[in-house]
């Protein structure tokens, strides 16, 4: 899970208290700041983080005020001092080091993989530095934490490398800049809870508009969207990871259905696949119900065969999902079986999505609503 501290050193005096009071009421990690006694005015609720030099001697009051102390570094040998001086309370003792240069990449890299807290902050704008310290810090129990210069490089970090880093440090203007982060942070897409369908029937249709769904995005083997016709049920449409004769595969595509469909996306949202387009988003959804948000590059609308495909929850739930007709086009089954649409038969099992709520343009509503 991600986390936010907010840097005061650089906010106004004048803004300071507003930026504080949506930081406690927002439920971020913890506060910045190179002064012990705003710290002390913080609430127990907020973690506390003093700033330091190297070398710097601490207040007496500065072990009861500060959660964390975090010292400025930039050699090797500011480092090995600091390992020992945080041998004894390594979760209160961190780094801060500012990356200029290789050497000091190197230091970071190195307090990363050493010590409980280490901050960053790079001086260019590139992510590369930031990968190579990502990749150091990988397999370290400590907490990898990167200076954002704004809200939206916040959100660049935060991705970088899938991973990213754990937390992110960032100086707000104002308070909306908190609930920007606040909002940043809750990106993370939740798992979902499949269910196994069973296919009563197969209708071919004949001639209608589909949509393939081309992304941003490789897709894993057992990868794909949920798609169907009524809101309330979807299929997991499976992407063209999987080889086809005559044809290379796509893995950044899903053949995904008739025009009039819904697609699943993040935060509980859902499009027709007729609204997508490039920059949109969708949920990537993999066989046992791991998701994450994923940029549509592209989509595709032909004119080509259709079939509609029928099947029923185990809690009696109908879904409907009218597809390409055409061999090529697949669906998961349980245990993420790859399943050609027209060799589909009554009794055959899917894997499906069941949601609970009504729709109006996407969002969920508690209204009265029938698709059949």
């Amino acid at each position: 899970m991600k986390f936010a501290w907010v840097d005061l050193r650089s906010v106004a005096a004048d803004r300071r208290e507003s930026i504080v009071d949506a930081t406690v009421h927002a439920r971020l990690a913890g506060v910045l700041d190179d002064r012990l006694e705003t710290l002390a005015l913080l609430p127990p609720t907020v973690q506390k983080l003093l700033v330091t030099e190297d070398g710097a001697t601490l207040a007496p009051e500065a072990a009861d005020v500060a959660d964390v102390v975090l010292t400025r570094i930039a050699t090797m040998a500011e480092l090995d001092k600091l390992k020992l001086s945080a041998a004894d309370r390594p979760d209160r003792c961190g780094a801060f080091v500012e990356v200029v240069d290789d050497p000091t990449l190197r230091v970071a890299c190195a307090a990363a993989q050493a010590l409980e807290y280490t901050v960053v902050k790079f001086r260019d704008p590139t992510k590369i530095p930031l990968e190579i310290v990502i990749a150091a810090a990988d397999k370290s129990p400590g907490r990898l934490i990167c200076e954002a210069g704004s809200l939206e490089e916040a959100g660049i970090i935060v991705d970088v490398l899938e991973k990213g880093s754990d937390g992110v440090l960032l100086a707000p203007e104002d308070a909306n800049d908190i609930f920007g982060l606040t909002t940043l942070l809750a990106s993370s897409t939740p798992g979902l809870d499949l269910t196994t369908l069973t296919v009563e029937s197969i209708e071919h249709n004949g001639l209608g508009d589909r949509v393939c769904v081309d992304t941003c995005t490789h897709f894993e083997k057992d990868e794909g969207i949920l798609v169907g016709s009524y809101a309330h049920g979807f299929v997991l449409c499976v992407s063209e990871t999987h080889p086809l004769p005559y044809m290379p595969t796509r893995p950044f595509r899903v053949n995904a259905g008739a025009l009039h469909s819904y697609v699943l996306g993040a935060d509980n949202r859902t499009n027709y696949l007729s609204e997508l387009k490039a920059g949109s988003t969708v949920l990537g959804v993999t066989a046992d119900g791991r998701t994450r948000r994923i940029v549509v590059g592209r989509v595709k609308l032909e004119s080509r065969p259709l079939l509609t495909v029928r099947a029923r929850s185990e809690s009696g739930v109908e879904v409907s999902l009218t597809l390409q007709d055409d061999w090529h086009v697949r669906v998961l089954g349980p245990g993420a079986t790859v399943l050609n649409c027209t060799e589909l038969k009554p009794g055959d099992k899917l894997l499906g999505y069941l949601a609970t709520d009504k729709r109006h343009v996407g969002w969920p509503v508690g209204e009265f609503c029938i698709e059949k």
